[in-house]
């Protein structure tokens, strides 16, 4: 179904605990999660049939809503049975899995606690992957005018709709200049990530990360050093500065989407990936298809 929009395609959606034709799946224009952002959400992956890390994406999406005073009326296995049920009735087997759960149209203005509170979850076909070796061609990046906020000023260890503007905006003014993604700096000028990923670096052996104070701790991104430290790998989650990309010999960015993506420049600063990325790379496919890695 790619190239026809999402609102266009048919198949199956699970909207408040049924499943109902796609095209019926809406909400009200006047829904508070419009105006206000009162929204979370999670990006997983199904491989062969099966959604990776499920527990794992449910609990945070519940954690994501409590973050923003609202709970999810249903409880973490009817969500986890709800994706799995999703999956089935369009008969998917590698997928984008898209739940979110939002406040809906009772009520509208900047008290919300009297609009209901409801659950979605959507599944569509993931396009084909890069060969290895085209994907390990690294992508291009620049450096976002639009910045991570602090902790202070953003509930950031939820994976809030609202929280993804700066990364829109970064992404477009990226694009518009020729580059693949943007890389985000945090409120102190420090490297972040990148607009849908997390972001690592190589030299020597190790592997230096940004420490998540202030963007959300990706579950990908703790896949990846969990991989990388079963190969040997030293993990440092730390403070980065911009200028200590040019220390670096190979980068990468992790995430649901991403998977592992190698990264050939950021600016002026210049990564060739290599060992280090395809290692990580197939360490992780291995890991999320491991009924794949026994055929092959």
């Amino acid at each position: 179904m790619a190239g026809i929009p999402l609102d266009q395609r048919s198949g199956w959606i699970w909207f408040d605990g049924k499943l109902v034709e796609w095209g019926k799946a809406q909400v009200h224009v006047l829904t508070h999660a419009l105006h206000y952002a009162s929204a979370v959400f999670e990006g997983q992956r199904a491989y062969g049939g099966e959604i990776y890390k499920l527990k794992e994406h449910s609990e945070r999406l519940i954690h994501s809503a409590k973050i923003l005073d609202f709970e999810i009326p249903f409880s973490r296995q009817t969500i986890d049975d709800a994706g799995n049920e999703v999956l089935k009735a369009n008969k998917l087997h590698d997928a984008y899995m898209r739940p979110i759960a939002w406040r809906g149209s009772t009520e509208l203005g900047l008290f919300a606690r009297g609009n209901p509170v409801h659950l979605a979850i959507a599944a569509w076909e993931w396009p084909s992957y890069f060969k290895p070796e085209e994907r390990l061609k690294g992508i291009r990046l620049t450096v976002s005018p639009w910045r991570r906020p602090a902790p202070e000023t953003a509930p950031f260890a939820a994976k809030a709709a609202g929280l993804y503007m700066i990364c829109t905006l970064s992404k477009h003014a990226a694009t518009d200049k020729g580059f693949t993604d943007a890389l985000m700096l945090d409120f102190r000028g420090l490297v972040a990530e990148a607009t849908g990923a997390n972001v690592f670096f190589h030299r020597k052996g190790e592997l230096h990360t940004p420490t998540p104070d202030c963007f959300l701790n990706g579950i990908t991104r703790q896949t990846v050093i969990s991989l990388a430290k079963a190969r040997g790998l030293k993990v440092i989650e730390r403070a980065i500065t911009p200028q200590e990309m040019s220390q670096f010999d190979e980068c990468f960015l992790t995430g649901t989407a991403a998977e592992v993506t190698p990264v050939a420049e950021i600016d002026s600063y210049r990564f060739q990936p290599g060992d280090v990325c395809r290692t990580m790379m197939d360490a992780y496919s291995a890991e999320v298809q491991p009924h794949r890695a026994a055929a092959e």
